[in-house]
């Protein structure tokens, strides 16, 4: 196990030889003394082998917050690479979207190739410029860092389009349309996109010059202590992606003592903003394969949404489960989801 250690907000063990309390798939190891064992050795998951090598994107790796080391990766098309195109005098300018990885807070990055992949195909297929951010993970940093790392990444897109001299992004200055700012994630990020909605909407994230023009989550990873049908039916069956292993990442993400109720987990929790309060608040495509654990949590959020007034579209993927963009992206299904992401970002266009 290919691993680093570190101390991790968790309760001090006893005078005996720490031991592991947690062990989440390999990857993560929690100690009893709070230390925590992370390899980045993903090979005992479903990985992609080899990838397509002539999409026509171009890439790079950005820091948007040197105070964490964390970085982004920008992906720009090269077939429509709007600072090489003219239109009538103007450059062509592309939506941008910025997304974040799965992993339930607490695995992942997007240099894992089936989240670079995805990212490839996004850019190339929309088209778009597409960001895909890491933040910080969890039990080393529970939430609401990864939340506070995804408010950082807006501001920088922020800084970006006002122009900045100092946070000049050269990609972004010539090809990004700041008008045209959709937020997605899959899983962990999903729920990453309905916070940056919320604070936005409740006037806490400013972004402006730039506009939030629609977020899109795929399977957001929400929770709560009750559990609902599916996810009840998914601890019977013991399946790989599901009840089990997600509550234990709550375990490992949410804040020492937490429940599954913590705003930052349920969005209707008894601690959580009303969406009545977000003045303002985002179109919202949400995905929604209906064999996964959190359908019913997914189908709640969006009647949820609708009684508030907010605009949400819901799109079911039959028979499909939790991920299925992650683990096979040039499947089927995978490139009926970019159909259905490319008609919202670009409006049927």
């Amino acid at each position: 196990m290919s691993s680093s250690s570190s101390p991790a907000s968790a309760a001090p063990g006893s005078e005996q030889p720490p031991h592991v309390v947690e062990d989440c798939l390999g990857l993560v190891q929690l100690l009893s003394d709070g230390t925590v064992r992370r390899s980045t050795d993903y090979s005992s998951l479903p990985l992609l082998g080899d990838m397509p090598s002539d999409l026509p994107v171009q890439w790079k790796d950005v820091v948007y917050d040197a105070t964490h080391a964390l970085r982004l990766r920008v992906y720009r098309p090269t077939s429509c690479a709007a600072a090489d195109e003219e239109e009538e005098g103007k450059k062509k300018k592309l939506p941008v979207l910025v997304y974040f990885h799965g992993g339930g807070f607490c695995i992942a990055s997007y240099e894992v190739p089936n989240f670079h992949a995805g990212a490839l195909r996004l850019a190339a297929e929309l088209p778009a410029l597409v960001l895909s951010a890491d933040y910080r993970l969890a039990p080393e940093h529970r939430l609401p860092a990864a939340h506070d790392d995804a408010e950082s990444v807006l501001s920088w897109l922020r800084a970006q389009a006002s122009g900045a001299a100092a946070a000049n992004e050269p990609w972004l200055a010539a090809s990004a349309d700041f008008d045209q700012v959709f937020v997605c994630g899959d899983s962990a990020g999903g729920n990453i996109a309905h916070h940056v909605a919320m604070q936005h909407g409740l006037g806490r994230l400013a972004l402006a010059p730039a506009r939030l023009a629609g977020c899109v989550m795929l399977w957001p990873y929400f929770a709560g202590e009750e559990r609902t049908s599916s996810e009840a039916a998914s601890r019977d069956a013991g399946d790989f992606m599901g009840t089990v292993l997600f509550e234990q990442m709550w375990r490992l993400a949410l804040p020492v003592g937490a429940t599954r109720d913590h705003p930052a987990a349920n969005p209707f929790g008894p601690g959580s903003v009303s969406l009545d309060e977000a003045a303002t608040f985002p179109p919202v495509l949400v995905v929604d394969p209906d064999r996964d654990v959190l359908h019913d949590r997914v189908v709640d959020y969006v009647a949820r949404l609708n009684a508030a007034g907010k605009p949400v579209e819901l799109v079911v993927f039959a028979g499909h489960g939790h991920g299925f963009f992650v683990f096979q992206p040039w499947g089927e299904a995978s490139d009926e989801l970019i159909r259905v992401i490319r008609r919202f970002v670009h409006g049927g266009s």
